[in-house]
């Protein structure tokens, strides 16, 4: 007898099953059918959550940010620490969040041409930003410097987290924790 799913635990289990197809064999193989048979579903039962291509690439992408949010609602903002535990959620330190930027990696080339996710990747990105401006003004940057401080951090943070990506998932990754930890001494 065929497993009953729920509506929640169906889009995880294909957007997983799209970011594994995805990394593995690239974007333009983001087909139902590929993820489908990934997730080890009909494609039949993917039509009515994600009826077209690109609501599956969108729920993908989509979840990865509410993963990312999820961990970050975790963190208790009474954590003296909550400034860096936040901002080590957004990089990819473990298998997990390296596989979930090589996702938003891919979309966010994708979404260069792809009118549909470029908005779903600028509403991400718009959150991330939002984000590092509540790390900053949680260590008590002046006002006045926060909006410049926001930026830097994002973009540091953005920076650091493609320098992860691009080098061999078993090198060490203490340096990028120490450059995140350097920064953030400098800003409180």
């Amino acid at each position: 007898m065929p497993r009953v799913l729920d509506a929640e635990e169906r889009n995880r289990l294909v957007s997983e099953a799209a970011w594994r197809v995805l990394v593995r064999d690239g974007i333009q193989a983001l087909s139902v059918r590929r993820i489908a048979a990934e997730a080890g579903l009909p494609p039949s039962s993917l039509r009515y959550t994600f009826p077209t291509q690109a609501s599956v690439r969108i729920g993908a992408y989509e979840m990865v940010a509410e993963r990312l949010m999820a961990r970050v609602a975790a963190i208790s903002p009474d954590d003296d620490r909550w400034a860096r535990l936040v901002l080590l959620e957004l990089l990819p330190l473990d298998a997990q969040r390296r596989l979930e930027m090589e996702v938003c990696l891919a979309f966010g080339t994708a979404a260069m041409t792809d009118p549909e996710l470029r908005h779903t990747f600028r509403s991400v990105h718009r959150d991330e930003r939002a984000l590092c401006e509540r790390v900053v003004r949680s260590v008590r940057v002046a006002a006045a410097d926060v909006p410049v401080e926001a930026e830097r951090l994002h973009a540091l943070v953005d920076g650091l987290a493609l320098h992860l990506v691009r080098q061999d998932p078993e090198e060490d990754t203490g340096w990028a924790v120490r450059v995140l930890d350097a920064h953030l001494a400098r800003l409180g």
